[in-house]
């Protein structure tokens, strides 16, 4: 288990517990054994675990079939699996408008 913020330049996968904000330039992906209880900012973000907490990308945010999501997103383009649990608001932004809003 990890706790606290963690931020990274590239891509990185999580499929422990983590308990605190990640941010990476790149894409997230929390695999089936993953949990997040935090918020989560990427340029890309695959779901097949657990997160609670909001999630923010630049371009796509992917729920797989066996995802539980509890909490707001915000991307360009969204794709839920059959299967996935969602519990959440979702908003749908241009990617340059989620650029600006970061420069």
């Amino acid at each position: 288990m990890i706790e606290g913020k963690i931020r990274c330049q590239g891509s990185i996968r999580i499929d422990g517990k983590v308990t605190g904000e990640i941010t990476t330039s790149e894409h997230l992906a929390v695999g089936l054994s993953g949990e997040i209880d935090g918020n989560v900012t990427a340029k890309n973000v695959t779901i097949g675990g657990k997160v609670r907490g909001s999630i923010s990308a630049t371009e796509k945010i992917v729920f797989e079939g066996k995802a539980v999501v509890k909490g707001d997103v915000r991307a360009a383009k969204l794709v839920i699996d059959e299967g996935c649990v969602f519990d959440g608001k979702v908003v749908m932004t241009d990617k340059s408008v989620l650029y600006e809003a970061k420069h």
